[in-house]
């Protein structure tokens, strides 16, 4: 992303030293603003937020010095560096400026070779300051991905092979991704590998759960906020599209964003630019957006629950991944390799794993995918005193799905449908149908709790019915 040119906020109650300075910086590649009091000045500072400040001493109103010190003593500003305009000479003069936060000063009348050089300096170091705090927060991101690392796509059958040429083709570009798929099927592991493709490969992908936020949090997280911005905003707080800039932002769960954040959503997709809350002034990203949704976004829309025109933005490359039990050819690949992480983190040894735990596995539900089959697998660890993995995990008294065709004709998709709620009630009769049980099916089931009452909404699953 190409930067934009320096900003520099002139201050003097003079119009010909403004004029006089608006050409020399203009003429240098500078963008100027004016102001010809402290009032004013204090004012667009905190609106613009320039790059550095030429600040005049003697001035009606509030001086030179008293500015310098408000600008210093207010969050939003109190890092732009501030150069004084000054025709007094004296020592004592000049170490008050300094005291009161100036970088530098320059004396009336001033040469261009000294003011631009001073100039270019602060600018530079300022910039140099920026970067590398953007490069510490960076680093955090990363950090925390890499501590968050999961499996990467595992298994050959030609539904993945179907996803993994999809990656392929769109990895390259910048355009946004929409990856759709039922909870536990991989689409963080689908992001991670489109951004791993990507020419962004070298900076963050930076990852938001929509659906793990309170509502009113939601654009503080997306777009960052002002110091004072509400109850609790102590300081400046960065958002994930700035995290983001110049890598990619995933936006998992985005069918759960309310209708208020979708809006301020749409106009970043359309215009690459916001606002922190609380804040005024416009912020430009370079950020390659994916999304992912276990909803039928398509209904939300038709329900009024999503925005059409935010619909179609993020549906420019859809990838719908395919649930478990339409890949059940990689099941005996998933459990290995599943096994073999899990037992590393558990200390145990894993020497193989029974066929009959395999053909349980190819046989059950799965209605929480690979979430639930890592679940089952730790279970069946855990209850495996021996090298070979044979406890059941859970998987003996499970529902079954016919291991043959996953091309099943509507009669037996319905039947599907039946195994998948019976399972759900299952797990709610085990933990008594309260709310803490249910929170507690939903860890049995592999699922987020937000997903399993939407699974219940849609298979009609209620106490007592």
């Amino acid at each position: 992303m190409k930067p934009d040119p320096p900003t520099v906020l002139i201050v003097d109650d003079q119009p010909l030293n403004i004029d006089l300075l608006e050409q020399e910086l203009g003429a240098a590649g500078y963008r100027t603003l004016a102001e010809r009091g402290g009032e004013a000045a204090l004012a667009r500072a905190a609106a613009a937020a320039p790059d550095l400040i030429l600040l005049d001493v003697m001035m009606p109103g509030i001086d030179g010095y008293e500015t310098c010190r408000r600008l210093k003593a207010h969050e939003a500003t109190k890092s732009i560096p501030v150069i004084f305009l000054t025709a007094l000479k004296e020592t004592f003069e000049k170490v008050r400026a300094f005291e009161l936060g100036a970088v530098d000063y320059v004396t009336k009348p001033f040469e261009s070779e000294e003011l631009l050089a001073r100039v270019g300096t602060h600018v530079a170091l300022r910039r140099e300051i920026e970067a590398h705090r953007r490069s510490k927060a960076t680093i955090r991101v990363l950090v925390e991905q890499m501590r968050d690392d999961g499996d990467p796509l595992i298994g050959e059958s030609a539904a993945l092979a179907r996803v993994r040429e999809q990656i392929a083709q769109v990895a390259a570009t910048d355009s946004t991704v929409l990856i759709e798929g039922e909870t536990g099927t991989g689409k963080e592991l689908v992001a991670r590998a489109i951004h791993a493709q990507s020419a962004r490969r070298e900076r963050a992908l930076v990852k938001l759960n929509c659906a793990a936020l309170p509502h009113e949090l939601v654009e503080s997280e997306l777009f960052g906020h002002e110091k004072g911005a509400f109850t609790g905003a102590h300081q400046q707080r960065r958002g994930r599209f700035e995290l983001a800039d110049g890598g990619s932002l995933l936006l998992d769960e985005v069918g759960e964003l309310p209708l208020a954040a979708q809006a301020k959503l749409l106009r970043v997709l359309q215009e690459r630019e916001f606002e922190r809350v609380g804040g005024t002034h416009a912020l430009r990203v370079d950020v390659r957006v994916i999304a992912a949704t276990n909803r039928d976004l398509q209904a939300e829309v038709a329900a009024g629950r999503f925005r059409a025109d935010l619909y179609f933005r993020l549906h420019v490359f859809p990838i719908r991944l395919p649930p478990l039990r339409e890949r059940r050819d990689d099941i005996p690949r998933l459990l290995q390799h599943v096994a073999a992480r899990i037992a590393r983190r558990l200390g145990r040894q894993v020497e193989g794993i029974a066929p009959a735990f395999v053909e349980r596995a190819r046989a059950h539900a799965w209605p929480g995918n690979v979430r639930e089959l890592e679940n089952v697998v730790e279970r069946a660890l855990i209850m495996s005193p021996g090298g070979l993995l044979d406890g059941d995990g859970g998987l003996a008294a499970a529902p079954a799905f016919h291991t043959g065709s996953t091309d099943a004709d509507p009669a037996q998709a319905a039947s599907l449908l039946e195994v998948e709620r019976a399972h759900i009630r299952r797990a709610l009769e085990a933990t008594r149908w309260t709310i803490e049980g249910e929170a507690g099916a939903a860890r049995r089931l592999g699922l987020n709790p937000s997903t399993l009452r939407g699974r219940m909404r849609k298979l009609g699953i209620r106490k007592g019915a």
